[in-house]
This record gives C-alpha cells, structure tokens and sequence, in this order.
C-alpha cells in the first residue's frame, strides 16, 4: 500500500500540487468569509427542561438578556448642569437606531393617581430639559421618594446611578451590535470627560461585544506567534533556511483549510474555534520535524535522496497515521457531546489533524524532491551531543535507579491524589477573564453597588386566566420577594408585588411611607385604579404580565457565581417557592440566562467527562491494533493517564476551577502524548524480533533511535501550546499552561517510567502476544533492496554517486 503511495505521490508530483492548489484557493476563499459567533453560548440540548422552560419565559416577556447597563459615580450628578448632562446623554442614547427603551434617574414613570377618570397614570418624572436649579432639585426629592426605583436605578449611600438601556433583540446576535455598543460607548465617554464622572459598563450585550473582540483579536496573535515559534523551532533544528520555509509552506495551508472548514460547515469563530489555527500550526510542525528528521536518518545512511523521500512513507507512512489518528481521537470526543460549540470544535479539530497529516505526508516527499539533497551540515542535527548526553542518562537511571524513579512516581502519586480533591467547579460567566480585566472590574462595580447584572428571573402561573390580579397571589409574590432578600447576592426585585405597592403610595398621593402591600380594605380600591388593559410603551404592567393576567414574573439580577453557589440558592429556595406557592394551584419555575448558563456548565462539565472516558477506551483500542498484548495497552494508558492526574492536582492546588474551558485539556492531552508511548513500544518490539527477544539491548536501542524523537516532539508541543499562556482569557490561558504541563510529564513516564515497568515485569508485559504480528505494523524496517525499486525517470538525481 505505501509503496504504491509513494510511487504515485513523486511520480505524479506536479499534478498534486496543482490539485492541492486549486483546493487550497477555494478554501482560502471560503477563509475569508469567516465569521465570528455573537450568540451566547447554548450549552444545554434544545429538549432540555431547564432550556425549554427559559425559551418558553422569553416568548412570553421577552429578551432577557437584552440590557446594557451604564453606572456612573458622581455625587455632584443633581447640581444643575450634571444633571442636564446626564439628561442629554440618556436622550442622545435613545434617539439611536436599535435602542428600545432607557431607563435613569431622567428617564423613570411615576404612578399619579387621576381622580377624573378613577386610574393610575404613568407620567415620566422629567419630561423636559429642567430650566434652573430650583427645577432639579423639585426632580430630586420626586426621584428619591420613589422606593421602587431604590437599588435598581439609583444607590443613595454610595452615589452610583444606572443607565438601563434595553438593546433590540434581534441586533444582539450579530455584527451590528458592536456598532451600536460603541456608539453609545462614544457617547458616555464624551459624557465622562465633560462631567468627570467615573463610569462603568456591563451587561450580557457589552460583555459578549468585548470577549468577541478579544477572540478575534487573538486569533490573529496566536496564528502569528504559532508561526514565529514554529519558525524558530526549525531553525533551531534543521539550521536551514530552505527547511523552514517549506515548513512554513505546510503550517499557512493547514490555517488555510482549517479557515475555510469552519465557513465550509456553516460553523462560526467562538473561545474554541478560535485556538484551532494555533493547535495545528503545532501539530502540523511535529509532523514536519518527525518526516524530515526521518529523511534525513535515511539518507545518511545511503546517501540516495529519491530512496530517502520514498523510504519516508513506506516506513513510518503508519507511524505518523497512527500517531495522528490517537490525537484526532483527542479532539473527536467532544463530537459527541450535546453541545452545539464543542461539538463544532471536535468535528473541525479532529477533521483538520487528518488533513494536516495528509498534507505532510504527500507535500514533504513532494518538496524536498524538487530541493538538493541534504548537506552534512544540514543532517548534523541527528549527532546532539546534547541530546545523546541525555538519552544516556535516562539509559543509566533505568537500569540502576529503577527504585528511585517508582519511589518518586508513589510520592507524586500521593501529592496529585491529594490535588485532586482540592479541585472545584465553576460556572461563572466571566471566570475565563483575568481580575484586573476592565470587562471584569466593571462587573463588580455593578455587583457592589446593585448586586449583580446577571438575569435571575421567576416565572409564575396561576394555572387561570386574571390570576395574577388577586390580593392572594401578589402577597404571595410579596412573601417570596422576602425570602430572596435574604441572599446578598440578589438585587431588588421587580415584580408586580413591587408595582402594587408603587400604586399604594401614588393612590396616598405620593408618600413614600405608603410604599407597602394594601390591606384587605384597600385593595379593591387600588386594584380598580390598575389599567384594565396591557397596552402602550408606558404601561408598566406588560413587564410584569401577559396579556390574559395568567403569568407573572419576577425579575431580579444577581452576581456572577459560580454553579455551586447557584446549586446552593436553589436547593434552599425550591422548598420555600413550594411552600408559598401550592404546587398544585400554581406552576413556579427558576429561569434566567444566568440559571441556564450555570444549569448549561454542570450538564457540560457531566458530558466532557463523558468524552474523556470515552477518548480512553477510543486510544486503548488504536493501541490494540499496535499491539496485540492487553498487558502492554494497560501499562501505556498507565504511563499516560497519570500525566492527566497530575493535570488535575494543578487544578486544584492553583485554584484552577473545572469548566469547559479546562476541561477538554484531558482528551486533547491523552490523544496527543500517547504518540511518544507507541512510538518507542513499536520500536521495542521490532528491535525484540532483531535481538531474539533481549529486553534489555532492545530498550537500549530503542531509547536510542526515538528519545531524540519524543524530546524534539515534546519540546515543540510545550512551547506551541505555550503560545497560549498569554491569552487574555484565563480559560485558555489555563489550556496552554495545562497541556503544557501534561506533555512535559508524559514525556517524563514514556520516556522513563515506562521502560522501567518493561524491564522490571519483564515476561508479564512482553508476552508472545506483544512479540506476535500485530493487526498494524507501524515500523516496516525491511530491506529496501528486496523490493520493487520505484521507477522514477522524471526525477534526476542532484546529487553525485
């Protein structure tokens, strides 16, 4: 098979090449038209109870995730031209396109009891430009003697105010919405330097406009610094100019085809597919560097360049597909998650891992066939005194210190275990931001002085039509409003428990003391003064309600904490809820966008451990197929599952928090640095079928001809995956120092422990069965000169014989 590979491949080389060119324009093509994802993240299924239940919510009372909130800090904001300012700012903000309505201190309804008509009216509280200081402050003791606004629009003790701005909802969910965003940006920064305020922004439409940008952002700088170091790497190695540009040549079509994949799929750029250029520009340079390194082993040994380049192919052709297959394996766990964003990120990463193996495969015998022949200056690399000094001493540790390494393994062992339970789940919305990120600091400017920004909202139904309208239930909700007030965490609620008690003080002409639910006696009074009907843009009531008074709500915005926290609340309100509201009169469900995101990272952080396990029994299979010893295939998974343990204790002694984000470090570590254990074990067996089955000259020799391959391998992935510590995500920053990490320790027990556990169970692992013909052979070191010579008259040799 690979013999007819590569006759084909060299034979027919410039035809390849146009065919790979012409592929490769239309994927640069479809690179092009690319483009970022602006949705928020869905991470639980379409059929789930906890989504269903929030898609239902948004049908009845619309977006809630749709507010981008302003806070300004300024204690000066009622002299007379503060106010003004605040004033035009709010009205400037309103006129653009795509802002539906506006909440502030200028902009809030009062309740005026009309005694003509025996109803409530809803009359804005500053309906016009104020003329003198005497005007604002007549305002400022009407906005400070409204308790429905108190710590919703206003913090009297810490002299904060909030700019609510309710955003269309069909502009938060693509590229339009960074105009508008920046536009009103544009507009209170302008307010800032005229005031000199201090402001604060936040809310669900500015935290996904900032993290799309930064995402874009890096992506840029992570492909360029993948293809510095890479550069650098293969200068590094090879010395050669002509090397690295070749490579390089591999490492743009891989970021080309991995572009042009996602817009091919119909898929978009988010947090994961953003890193997905990077990963393969590294994965694709450790195809090169194992291709190359191979060729030029082989055409030291004879000197012949077209036997050299075909050599290549035939003899590791299945090494290489192995060794990617096991990675793509990594990255193809998450394909069958039920979440729609690592599920684009499996299909594109494990998709594009076989490209670039093809790529290399094909295009590296291709290259260096039209290149001279390698130089003895260019082939000096395979004698590292350094390298070899190296190899020696792992040699000696093996055979005379095998005591130290597995007492040292224990200890470690012992520590991660340890580690292990230290680790902690997390299902902020901002936790893969740094603490000094302005996106981050603002939040908790919001959260100090209104308790959060985030949606937590209570869906109530009455099970009846006007339901919602009877004394009963809006002391119930009263009730309940009591019992959230008990955690800090929750702001003011909005409700229509909230609103009655707004219409007790307006029908008491205003006092705020009779800010308080009506009695038994009032009720039928101030009830009849409500509007019998829901309509008009300044009917307080559609907020609350539905159209037939069945549904109700309460809305409360909350900090950004974690799943555990979120858990916590429910599991101690959910009785309560029950208690207050009978179950059977009345349907009460928890929502929001913050329940469903945390709700989301717990059913994801469940599936992603799915996936690892399954990425396990997935790469012991491959393995299998290498070696026919299930004896061998336990001690491999060993050697590279402890590295994964190890992982986990940094986790928890760094206070790394479980999420998505970190999460899928293990299937991607697992598929990736197993690739050193099947190296070196099919290189022990050939050499056990050379040698009549002497372990220990067969270990020697294979440390010998694959540690210098596992260490350049390692040391590539360590700094390619390095590139990523300097994202400004800390999720992704944790991805880079994770595997990182990962790879350098299972290159420690494949290289090391590994070898020992051979020589020290001897006979128990290396069985007859390991000795046997396995299902797939990956080095076919058979005598070239027995075989089909390739007959390659278009190629002339350069080099003299």
């Amino acid at each position: 098979m690979w013999t007819i590979l590569v006759r084909i491949i060299l034979r027919y080389r410039l035809t390849i090449i146009i065919v790979i060119s012409l592929l490769t324009a239309f994927m640069a093509y479809k690179a092009l038209n690319v483009k970022m994802s602006y949705e928020l993240a869905k991470m639980l299924p379409a059929n789930d109870s906890a989504n269903v239940e929030y898609e239902t919510f948004k049908t009845r009372f619309g977006e809630d995730g749709n507010i981008f909130a302003v806070g300004i800090k300024n204690d000066k904001i009622f002299e007379y031209k503060q106010f003004c300012a605040v004033y035009q700012l709010c009205e400037d903000i309103r006129k653009l396109e795509s802002v539906e309505e506006l909440v502030s201190i200028t902009r809030m309804l009062n309740i005026v009891k009309n005694d003509s008509t025996k109803k409530f009216d809803f009359i804005s509280v500053v309906q016009n430009m104020p003329k003198d200081q005497a005007e604002v402050d007549s305002l400022k003791n009407v906005i400070l003697s409204l308790p429905f606004y108190r710590g919703l629009v206003y913090n009297e003790k810490t002299q904060v105010y909030l700019i609510g701005i309710t955003l269309d909802r069909k502009k938060i969910n693509d590229k339009s919405r960074e105009k508008l965003i920046f536009k009103i940006k544009d507009l209170v920064d302008n307010y800032k330097l005229k005031t000199q305020s201090e402001v604060h922004f936040s809310g669900l439409p500015y935290i996904r406009t900032q993290t799309s940008l930064m995402i874009e952002k890096e992506l840029k700088l992570f492909i360029i610094a993948s293809l510095l170091i890479s550069a650098l790497i293969m200068i590094l190695f090879f010395r050669s100019s002509k090397i690295v540009f070749s490579s390089m040549i591999l490492v743009a079509l891989s970021i080309i085809w991995t572009l042009g994949i996602i817009s091919l799929f119909g898929f978009k750029i988010t947090i994961l597919t953003g890193i997905i250029p990077s990963l393969l520009t590294i994965i694709a340079i450790e195809n090169c560097i194992y291709l190359i390194n191979k060729y030029h082993w082989e055409y030291k040994n004879h000197g012949n360049k077209v036997k050299a380049l075909s050599q290549v192919v035939r003899r590791i052709g299945f090494a290489t597909l192995m060794t990617n297959a096991t990675t793509a394996t990594g990255f193809a766990t998450f394909i069958f998650t039920s979440n729609a964003i690592l599920r684009e990120f499996g299909i594109v990463a494990s998709l594009n891992v076989m490209i670039a193996f093809i790529m290399s495969l094909v295009l590296v015998p291709i290259i260096f066939s039209y290149l001279k022949p390698p130089s003895e200056k260019q082939i000096k690399h395979l004698e590292n005194r350094k390298v070899n000094f190296i190899i020696e001493k792992i040699i000696h540790l093996i055979f005379n210190k095998r005591g130290l390494i597995y007492t040292v393994c224990i200890i470690f062992i012992g520590v991660c275990i340890y580690g292990l339970t230290l680790m902690k789940t997390s299902g902020k919305l901002v936790d893969d931001l740094k603490a000094d990120d302005p996106i981050y600091t603002d939040l908790k400017f919001f959260e100090k002085n209104f308790s959060g920004v985030m949606p937590f909202e209570i869906s109530i139904d009455t099970k009846k039509n006007n339901g919602v309208m009877k004394l009963s239930t809006i002391r119930k909700i009263d009730e309940l409003q009591q019992e959230l007030a008990k955690y800090p965490i929750l702001s003011k609620p909005m409700s229509l428990a909230e609103l009655i008690k707004f219409s007790r003080q307006s029908f008491y002409n205003g006092d705020s003391i009779e800010y308080s639910m009506p009695n038994d006696m009032e009720k039928d009074f101030i009830l009849s003064y409500m509007p019998s009907k829901i309509k008009g843009k300044k009917n307080i009531l559609k907020s609350f309600m539905d159209s037939t008074k069945r549904y109700t709500r309460i809305s409360v915005q909350m900090a950004d904490v974690g799943t555990k926290e979120m858990n916590l609340i429910y599991k101690h309100l959910r009785p309560k809820i029950d208690s207050i509201f009978n179950p059977e009169k009345y349907k009460v469900v928890i929502t929001g966008n913050s329940v469903v995101y945390t709700k989301g990272t717990d059913f994801l952080i469940n599936n992603l451990l799915e996936s690892v396990l399954f990425g396990i029994i997935i790469i012991s299979l491959l393995i299998a197929l290498v070696f026919s010893s299930y004896r061998m295939v336990i001690i491999a998974m060993i050697c590279n599952l402890i590295p994964l343990l190890s992982t986990a204790a940094i986790m928890g002694f760094g206070h790394i928090p479980v999420k998505p984000s970190t999460l899928i470090v293990f299937s991607v570590a697992l598929g990736i640095s197993i690739d050193n254990a099947i190296l070196f074990l099919s290189k022990y067996r050939h050499e056990l079928k050379l040698r009549n089955g002497e372990i220990k000259i067969s270990i020697i020799n294979a440390l010998n001809e694959t540690g210098i391959s596992m260490i350049y391998s390692s040391i590539v992935l360590v700094l390619g995956f390095g590139v990523f510590i300097f994202s400004d995500f800390g999720g992704t920053q944790a991805l880079g120092m994770l595997i990182s990490l990962t790879l350098f320790m299972a290159l420690f027990f494949n290289i090391i422990v590994l070898p020992s556990l051979i020589l020290s169970l001897d006979s128990i692992v290396t069985t007859k069965a390991f000795k046997e013909q396995p299902i797939i052979d990956i080095f076919d070191e058979s005598d070239d000169d027995s075989e089909e010579e390739i007959n390659l008259d278009n190629i002339k040799e350069e080099e003299t014989k």
